[in-house]
Parts: C-alpha cells; structure tokens; sequence
C-alpha cells in the first residue's frame, strides 16, 4: 500500500485557522493551538450575537421612545397603546428615529395617539 502524505492538509487547516485569527492579540493570533481556541470562541460569540443585537437594538429603541413619550406627558405603554388602538403602523426604530430628529412630529404622533 502507498505511503499517505498528509502534509498538504494539515497545514491548508492550520493555515485557515491562523487566517481567522489574525489581528488577535499576542499568541492567540500567531500559535495554532491557542488561535483555534480563540477562534472557535470568537465564532461562537459572534453567533450568539447577531441574535442579541437585535434585541439589544429593540431595547435601545423603546428607551429613546419611552424618554420622547414622558416629556410629552405619557408614559411609553400608553403610547404604544394608543398607537395601536389608532391603527397606527410604525414600527419601534421609526418612531425612536422621530423621537430623536423631529420631536414636532413624534408629539404629533403623541397626539394622535392620546385621542
């Protein structure tokens, strides 16, 4: 049987690790054992999230909105409240931007919610 060399495909494995790896700081970008370690850490962090920053956005949104509401004298539940029952359809990262850019309009908003 025919001696199997494997130099090839050890080193292409390696080499796709430490490529993902640079930039890490001091041996966990340079030495194989720890970059992959690293790695495989870095990979699960950024799996993990790209599903929290959705919810971290969602709650910085309705933080700006809840802040908007009460200096327009009701509270954010109210308002989102009053949103729905006025069949209003805007969602929560439009409103926090006319919170934030045109608070004239987002106390119009307001308005149509309150009534």
């Amino acid at each position: 049987m025919a001696r199997v060399k494997r130099g090839n495909v050890a080193r292409k494995r390696r080499n796709k690790i430490l490529r993902l790896a640079r930039g890490f700081q001091g041996s966990n970008g340079s030495l194989f054992r720890t970059a992959n370690q690293r790695v495989m850490k870095a990979l699960c962090n950024a799996y993990r999230d790209r599903r929290r920053r959705k919810r971290d956005f969602r709650r910085l949104w309705i933080a700006r909105i809840n802040a908007a509401a009460r200096i327009n004298g009701v509270s954010y539940s109210r308002l989102i409240g009053g949103l729905k029952k006025a069949d209003v359809r805007i969602n929560r990262k439009m409103l926090a931007q006319l919170a934030m850019i045109d608070p004239k309009s987002f106390s119009s908003v307001v308005g149509s919610a309150k009534s």
